[in-house]
């Protein structure tokens, strides 16, 4: 499939019918939300949530994630923004950032789960299954818009990018890593993966209320995520803010890594005290 794309030349207009234009990327990324919303409604059904709580949920999610989105990068790409306020909405342009999702994700979460009485780290462990398909779909919409690649590369898989989109430092080169298709191939890995943790652990303990180990599963896709991006952001020529010669998602990435450790390190030695004490009482 990748040699393929080596030759293919991606347009960001799927169909264009008087004023009605659809763009691959807006429709990838509602495809992604749908099966994601889908992925969701499936385990939050298996444990034990009603119904009006998985479609408001999913609601609040989608809206407040792409807000938080489309905000983070008009804040973290400032400079193509500031001198024509209307792009800002030009959403089906490209130009959103997972962090702010996350961020804002986390934020709907927390005061959804107070409110409704449900475990902010369930909710979390469900949603991260979730985006983790919704982006490894979204992100061949970065493909069409010909945004988001890396580094020239003379590998067989490397893509052709037209010269209006290459940076003025490599517009000379035909053929760039396709660094947003590695990003959705690891995403569907990590969705498969902690999809299958999700089903063995409603198997292991039937009962959903009784549980064990919430906010594991989140842990295990922020760290896995964080791990491919800050790699991934060696290869790529797009736009980011630099602190001290370090890429800004890079910085954002190590910061959630270690928050990460350090989350579980404490849930580890918690573990192991109950089980000390259950040791020493029994």
């Amino acid at each position: 499939m990748l040699n393929f794309l080596h030759t293919f030349n991606p347009q960001s207009t799927l169909f264009k019918f008087s004023f009605l234009e659809i763009h691959w990327y807006g429709l990838l990324i509602a495809l992604g939300a749908l099966l994601g919303f889908l992925t969701l409604y499936y385990l939050a059904k298996r444990y034990g949530l009603k119904k009006d709580d998985i479609y408001n949920l999913a609601f609040y999610v989608i809206v407040f994630g792409l807000i938080g989105d489309r905000l983070y990068y008009v804040i973290y790409a400032w400079q193509n923004y500031s001198q024509n306020l209307w792009d800002i909405f030009k959403i089906w342009e490209g130009g959103l950032a997972i962090h702010g999702a996350m961020i804002a994700g986390i934020i709907v979460l927390i005061i959804y789960g107070k409110r409704h009485k449900i475990s902010f780290w369930l909710l979390l462990d469900l949603v991260v299954v979730s985006l983790a398909l919704a982006m490894a779909i979204g992100r061949w919409g970065n493909y069409f818009n010909q945004e988001l690649f890396g580094l020239p590369t003379n590998l067989p898989w490397g893509i052709p990018i037209q010269p209006e989109f290459r940076p003025a430092n490599y517009i000379t080169a035909a053929y760039f890593h396709p660094t947003f298709i590695y990003e959705s191939l690891y995403n569907l890995g990590i969705f498969i993966s902690l999809f299958c943790w999700h089903i063995l652990r409603l198997k292991k303990y039937k009962n959903p209320e009784k549980v064990q180990g919430l906010g594991n599963i989140t842990l295990a896709y922020f760290f896995l995520y964080s791990v491919g991006r800050f790699m991934t952001e060696f290869l790529r020529t797009d736009y980011s803010p630099y602190v001290l010669g370090i890429r800004w998602a890079q910085i954002m990435s190590g910061m959630i890594i270690i928050a990460c450790l350090i989350i579980f390190g404490y849930k580890l030695i918690q573990y192991f005290k109950i089980k000390i004490k259950q040791k020493k009482t029994g």
